[in-house]
């Protein structure tokens, strides 16, 4: 619909029918919504377009608004674990791609055939600490699952990349984020924003 006001009178398709002449800002092809309708169901021309246009484009519209609908009720049946789940996704697959061209965060290596977004303070033990962006780094997978995390070579690569006041706020913070409540809301943002950032990075690749 045109968001100009002006007066109701037929254009394009509706070209040569009066319409009402009201001015009106929600117009197409040149009529109001009232004077559109009744060309749609007196006009032969109308009972076209309808039927070829404008029924499958509202079918369409109200399809898409339903599954719409369905997740929204599918996502609030999901337990707080299983969101917690869904956003570590993202979530990871943002680290590894933010840190695709880096080498492993806690021995160096660049050569490793498997990589994982490993945490310096572990998922397990800090919930808060989850989606903590320099809590989990590129790893390779000897150490964070061979090694258990490679916890003094991961303290020294962080503190080569973020600098040492940062690893001692984070080391800080773990003292009140170590049995951290997500609410639904959260995780749902959460998870949100970890997709847009993979995308943008994704795009700019």
């Amino acid at each position: 619909m045109e968001a100009n006001p002006k007066k109701c009178k037929g254009i394009g398709k509706c070209n040569g029918v009066d319409g009402c002449g009201k001015v009106s800002g929600r117009r197409k092809f040149g009529l109001c919504p009232s004077c559109l309708w009744e060309w749609m169901c007196t006009n032969e021309n109308g009972k076209v377009w309808r039927e070829k246009q404008f029924i499958p484009k509202v079918k369409k519209k109200t399809e898409k608004m339903e599954r719409e609908k369905k997740k929204e009720q599918y996502e609030s049946l999901k337990s707080i674990a299983r969101l917690i789940q869904d956003a570590r996704r993202p979530f990871q697959q943002y680290i590894r791609a933010r840190d695709v061209n880096e080498a492993c965060i806690s021995c160096d290596d660049v050569k490793a055939k498997v990589w994982h977004g490993g945490h310096y303070l572990k998922a397990e033990l800090y919930t808060g600490l989850i989606f903590n962006e320099i809590n989990c780094n590129k790893q390779c997978e000897k150490c964070n699952t061979y090694g258990g995390g490679n916890e003094s070579g991961y303290r020294i690569g962080l503190v080569k990349k973020y600098g040492e006041k940062a690893v001692n706020e984070l080391e800080e913070s773990a003292n009140f984020l170590r049995s951290y409540k997500f609410s639904r809301e959260e995780l749902i943002d959460i998870k949100k924003r970890f997709q847009s950032l993979f995308k943008q990075l994704k795009k700019a690749s």
